[in-house]
This record gives structure tokens, C-alpha cells and sequence, in this order.
């Protein structure tokens, strides 16, 4: 019996072991993937107790090879893989190489054979994309510059792989081998790799979407889930078995042609689940692999080749860096996220075993060297920030990386009364764009390099860095600026933003952006004067209108929305703020008797050529005026002695009773038609601007 159900105790207690060793890491302060790697080796057939099936552990974490590579094709568009090709595909090439004659130097240090040196340069050279991905998204990074070039890095790499597996075997064989073979050999494998992305891009890319889309409307939702798997799992079984290539190019190139349809993002919201889970068992079957005696008996060797991975293939990516001058953020965020090895390493050691080429305790270093590599690389995302302050103080060093990069420098010393908008996506660009119509000067941190270039191409000031983990702040002048608005959506690094804005000026008002109860909490208890929850604000507006519709006077509504903003800010409610926010509120909608109208100054009326004053309108009609536009501009205060010209439009306050006695002092016999000023749209303006005190 329990030789029948192998399998499925070692999946079972795999994924046990491994939730335990998440715990552990997370208690520790440590990456959870260290825990996934230790919960591998617990059930491990090197360590006491349950002895797992690490061969069938081995193709489950091949399912989780093939939906993190699908996940990265969905988010990485051939587009920006071409944006990033000037250094992407030249810098890896010469990382293979590099590492390459690096690994086969210390193989030759450990006495080894000039084959198996080969094949440990080669397994040196090529990172993991499962890990970098994890750690890129880990670290907040994957959507930045320096995480989409190192991205396009490795699938370079995956690509190089490719062929490296095609010529190992014509290299190492048995028998002699011509030159002749060997070109046909390479030959063969770049033109099945053609046709195979090919297929993708011009027939995919037609099929793939149509074919969700039908699923997606007239199928239940449970077979739309099974789509995405077999989109995912089906493309990169056709690329093993029919073009002989790795299963994980071929679910990228999947995920690639997906990412065009109208679908996509709730394809990878339904992907999500499956390569959470897939990934953890990657994890846990490297773990699985490792021997720790054979570790121990080769002890210095494993230390010698685990500083040659990390920080050998570190230094190698920093000169490269400096050469393809890539800018010092996104240079060290490669450095980082390659300074390990993984998946395809493992295949290239296992190739060389089979040919005869490795050892068995050769191959078992390799695996070491891989687990420690990958459980000590989120580590090295650590020193990104220090290392980038040190250069970064150093001018002459830093400008080796930057003599190509867009440069934004720091603001004048003597910027002032400014608004300083952290982060410029859809929210803080809103914000921007109504400071710029006011004339309010505005100071932009991001830390996206993409994103600075838009920003500063319309216009604004730009510091580019990252504001929580950097001393960008200090550059931004908060001790004289007006304002800080917070607009980025992630938590953890809002918190440290606010943290830091109010050491370095107290008296700021700080504005800022939460997703969560815990959050608002948090940032209210770091001193941020207001947060904004966006999903809550929006739920209000949505149920504002439905209730509008529905007949519900605008009293009742804002009662609702003050309910709902009361229990959805609670962290807020002993604030001031709040409460006078929510006073102000009540007191728009207790005005839900009077009726905002526009009405339009006749040429032939009474009030033009009058002061509003003169005209002594409110005692006449008892209308307020609350605002009047003339041409494109709106004027919301008005002054007595200011005169009122035939055009000009009145925003009144009144009662029915008194908007008709002011439109026939206005010239206007009616409503005026074709005016914004209609009872409905005057009441839905009224229930959204109090919705949006």
C-alpha cells in the first residue's frame, strides 16, 4: 500500500514540510524560500524519517517550472523584450561566457576533468528565471527597468540553453564527431526553435485569444480554469515533444501570445493559484535532491563554488554592467537577481551524468552549490540600496554606469511651497495632472526608470529612485514643501515612506494611499494627516449613483456614504479631520431642498452691466451665487463690486421658486437649454462633490 500511494504521501507531506519551514523562515526574518528548501531536504531520501519519491517530486516541480514561465510571459511582452535587447541580449551572451571560463577554471582548481569543466562553467553561467521572478517580485522590483532587463536576460539564457542541450551530446558522444555533424546538429536546433516561436507569434497569437474568448462566454468558469491550465501545461508539452525544446521556453512563449488578448488579466488571475503552488514544490524538490554527507565531505569545494556563483557571477554582471552602461539601479538589480543558479543547471548536470562526463558526487556539488545559491540570493536584493548610495557618492564611479541613462537631477535649492507626489502611476499621475492646471509646483519620486521618462517628458520635476529604501527623500526638500502625497500601492513600502517623511519634517501633511484596515491603521499611527482607501471610495461612489437612480434623496445617500467611510476609516475616528469632514458632509446634503442652477446673463437683462451688488440678487430672489463661468474659466468666488457681463453663467443656490425669479432677472424665460443646470444633473453634481469632500 504505501508503494502505491508514494507519490501522493511525498506531495502531502512535501507541502507540509515545506508550510513549516515557511513558518520557521517567516519567524526568523528570513525568505520563505530557505523554508521550502529545508522542508524539501526534511523529506529528502538523506535525511531520517519519511523518505519521499524525489524522482516523481522532480516532474511535479516541473509544473511549477512551466506556470511561473507562463505567469512571465503574460506580463513580459515581446514588446518590452525588444526595448531591453541592447543590453539584455549582449550582456548575456557575455555572462555565458564569462561564467563559462570561470566555472571551468575552478573545476580545474579541483582537479577535475576539462569535460566535467565544461559542464560546470555551463551550469555556473545559466540563473534560474523561477527564482529571479520570485525574488524580483519579492523585492518589489519585477516591474521596474533593471527587473524587466534582467528578465529579458535570462530568456536569452533559456534560449542559449537550448542549444547547448542540442550540442552536448554531439560534443560528448560516444564516437568521433565531425565538423560537419556538428553544424547540422546546431543547424537543426535553431531552425525548430524558429519554427516553434513562429507557430506561436503568427498562429498563436490568432488562436490562443479567440479561443479563450469563446470559452469565456459561453462556457461555466470552472472550464475557463481548466483552459488556462491547458494553454499553459499544452503549449510546453508541444514544444518538448515536437520541437525538442525546453518545456519552460514553450510556456513563456504561451503566456507572450496570451498577453495580447482582452482576457489576459483574468487569465492570470485564474494562473495564480496553480503557480503559488507548483512553485513551492519547485522549491521543495531542489531541496529534495541535495546530499548533505556528500556536502560535508566536499565541504571546501562547496564554499569555493558557492562564492564563485554569487559573488563571482555578481562581479562579472557589475562589469558588464559598467560596460553596456546600464545605469547603477538596474546594473545591481541584475547582479542580484543572477547571482544564483537553478532549473537549467540541474538539466545540464543531469546531461553530463548521463553522458558520462560528471561524476556522481560532481553533480551532487552542483545541486549544493544551487541550494545554497538560490536560499542566499534574496539576500544580495538586501545590499541593492546601500551598495547604490556608496556609488552613487562616489561621482566619478557612478557616472561609468550612467554616461547612457537618463539623468534627473535634483531639484533647485530653492524649491518651495511645492507638492511632492511619490510614485507616477494612474493615481499620482490624476494628482499631477490637476497641480500642473493649478500652477502648483509638484516634485515626482519614482523609482521606475520608465516611468521617470514619461514624467519628466511631461513636464516635472523628477527625482528617480526609490523613495522607502533610499535617502531619496532628503533631496526632495519635505522641510519646505506644502504637501507629500503618497500615491504608490504598496503598502509596506508607504509605511516606510511616511516613517521617513516625518523625521525629516514633522509638520508636513502627508496624504496617503492604503489598501487595507491594518494599513490605515498603521499609517495614521506614523503621522500621515489623511489616507485614501481607493477600492472604499470607489464601492461609495458606485452604491451613490445606484441610490441616486433608485429615487433616494441626497441626505439619505450621504448618510450612508458617512456610515461606510465612518466603519471603513475607523483608525480615523477619533482624528479632527474626519469629523470635520463628515460635519461638512451632513451640512451639503441638509441642503438637499435648494437646487444648484446654472443660468446664463442675457445681453438685453437686467443684471448685465451690474455689479452683483448692484443687482441685489439674493434679496430678490433669495438665490446664492456660488460660482460663474465665463468662457473656459470658473470663478467659485465671486466679489460684489465685480461686473456681470452678457455670456457669463451663474452657478445659483435657490429654491425652484427663487431660480425662476433669478432666470427672469437673467433675460432667460426658461431652464436654459442644453446648460448643465438641470434639477437631475444639479443634484448628482451636488451628491459627488460631497462624496468627494
Amino acid at each position: 500500500m504505501h508503494g502505491e500511494t508514494i507519490l501522493l504521501m511525498t506531495f502531502v507531506f512535501a507541502l507540509v514540510a515545506a508550510f513549516a519551514g515557511g513558518i520557521v523562515a517567516r519567524a526568523l526574518r528570513l525568505p520563505p524560500i530557505v523554508g521550502y528548501l529545508i522542508g524539501g531536504l526534511v523529506v529528502s531520501p538523506f535525511t531520517p524519517g519519511f523518505i519521499g519519491d524525489s524522482d516523481a517530486m522532480n516532474q511535479l516541480s516541473e509544473v511549477g517550472v512551466m506556470f511561473m514561465m507562463f505567469s512571465t510571459g503574460l506580463h513580459f511582452s515581446l514588446k518590452d523584450l525588444f526595448e531591453v535587447k541592447g543590453i539584455a541580449i549582449p550582456g548575456a551572451i557575455l555572462q555565458i561566457a564569462a561564467g563559462t571560463l570561470a566555472g571551468y577554471a575552478l573545476a580545474m582548481a579541483f582537479g577535475w576533468t576539462p569535460e566535467a569543466g565544461i559542464m560546470l562553467g555551463l551550469s555556473v553561467s545559466i540563473a534560474s528565471t523561477v527564482v529571479l521572478i520570485k525574488n524580483l517580485t519579492d523585492a518589489g522590483l519585477y516591474q521596474s527597468r533593471g527587473g524587466k532587463i534582467a528578465t529579458g536576460w535570462l530568456i536569452v539564457e533559456d534560449l542559449a540553453t537550448v542549444v547547448i542541450l542540442v550540442v552536448l551530446p554531439v560534443i560528448f558522444g560516444p564516437g568521433e564527431i565531425s565538423g560537419a555533424e556538428l553544424a547540422l546538429g546546431l543547424a537543426e536546433a535553431l531552425v525548430k526553435t524558429v519554427a516553434f516561436v513562429a507557430l506561436m507569434l503568427v498562429v498563436g497569437s490568432r488562436v490562443l485569444p479567440w479561443l479563450l474568448g469563446r470559452i469565456a462566454r459561453f462556457c461555466p468558469s470552472e472550464l475557463f480554469q481548466l483552459a488556462v491550465v491547458v494553454i499553459a501545461l499544452g503549449t510546453a508539452m508541444v514544444a518538448s515533444v515536437f520541437f525538442d525544446l525546453s518545456v519552460a521556453l514553450g510556456a513563456f512563449l504561451a503566456g507572450v501570445v496570451v498577453s495580447g488578448s482582452k482576457l489576459s488579466h483574468r487569465v492570470a488571475a485564474e494562473a495564480i493559484p496553480f503557480k503559488d503552488l507548483f512553485s513551492i514544490i519547485f522549491f521543495a524538490s531542489v531541496g529534495m535532491m541535495v546530499n548533505p554527507a556528500t556536502l560535508a565531505a566536499h565541504l571546501s569545494e562547496l564554499i569555493a563554488l558557492v562564492a564563485l556563483i554569487i559573488a563571482g557571477k555578481w562581479a562579472i554582471n557589475m562589469v558588464l554592467g559598467m560596460v553596456l552602461s546600464a545605469g547603477l539601479h538596474t546594473t545591481l538589480t541584475v547582479a542580484s537577481g543572477l547571482s544564483q543558479i537553478g532549473e537549467f543547471s540541474f538539466i545540464i548536470g543531469q546531461t553530463g551524468i548521463a553522458l558520462g562526463v560528471l561524476t556522481p558526487d560532481e553533480y551532487s556539488l552542483i545541486l549544493g552549490g544551487a541550494v545554497v545559491s538560490i536560499a542566499l540570493n534574496s539576500f544580495t536584493f538586501m545590499i541593492i540600496d546601500p551598495l547604490e548610495s556608496w556609488i552613487s557618492a562616489h561621482p566619478r564611479l557612478a557616472g561609468l554606469y550612467e554616461r547612457h541613462v537618463p539623468s534627473f537631477a535634483p531639484p533647485a535649492e530653492t524649491l518651495a511651497d511645492h507638492v511632492v507626489v511619490v510614485g507616477y502611476g494612474q493615481a499620482g499621475q490624476c494628482v499631477t495632472e490637476v497641480l500642473a492646471q493649478l500652477e502648483i509646483p509638484c516634485l515626482v519620486v519614482e523609482r521606475d526608470i520608465d516611468a521617470a521618462d514619461e514624467a519628466d517628458a511631461a513636464g516635472l520635476m523628477v527625482l528617480q529612485g526609490d523613495a522607502a529604501n533610499s535617502s531619496i527623500l532628503e533631496h526632495a526638500h519635505l522641510d519646505r514643501a506644502r504637501l507629500l502625497v503618497v500615491a504608490i500601492d504598496q503598502e509596506a513600502a508607504a509605511e516606510l515612506i511616511v516613517r521617513a517623511a516625518r523625521e525629516l519634517a514633522p509638520e508636513l501633511v502627508v496624504v496617503a494611499r492604503a489598501d487595507s484596515d491594518d494599513c490605515v491603521a498603521e499609517l495614521v499611527r506614523l503621522g500621515a494627516s489623511d489616507v485614501v482607501r481607493p477600492e472604499l471610495e470607489g464601492g461609495i461612489e458606485l452604491m451613490r449613483h445606484a441610490l441616486l437612480r433608485l429615487g433616494y434623496r441626497p441626505q439619505q445617500i450621504q448618510d450612508y456614504a458617512n456610515d461606510l467611510r465612518a466603519s471603513g476609516y475607523e483608525a480615523l475616528a477619533a482624528r479632527v479631520p474626519l469629523k470635520r469632514r463628515l460635519a461638512l458632509e451632513r451640512l451639503v446634503a441638509s441642503l438637499h431642498e435648494l437646487e444648484l442652477h446654472w443660468v446664463p446673463v442675457e445681453e438685453d437683462s437686467e443684471l448685465a452691466g451690474r455689479t452683483l451688488a448692484e443687482s441685489d440678487l439674493r434679496v430678490r430672489t433669495g438665490a446664492q451665487v456660488v460660482a460663474r463661468r465665463r468662457g473656459g474659466d470658473v470663478t467659485l468666488v465671486m466679489a460684489p463690486d465685480e461686473l456681470l457681463r452678457p455670456g457669463d453663467v451663474l452657478g445659483l443656490l435657490a429654491t425652484p421658486e427663487g431660480i425662476s425669479a433669478a432666470e427672469r432677472l437673467a433675460g432667460v424665460a426658461g431652464d436654459a437649454e442644453g446648460e448643465p443646470g438641470s434639477t437631475a444633473e444639479a443634484t448628482a453634481e451636488s451628491g459627488a462633490a460631497s462624496a468627494a469632500m
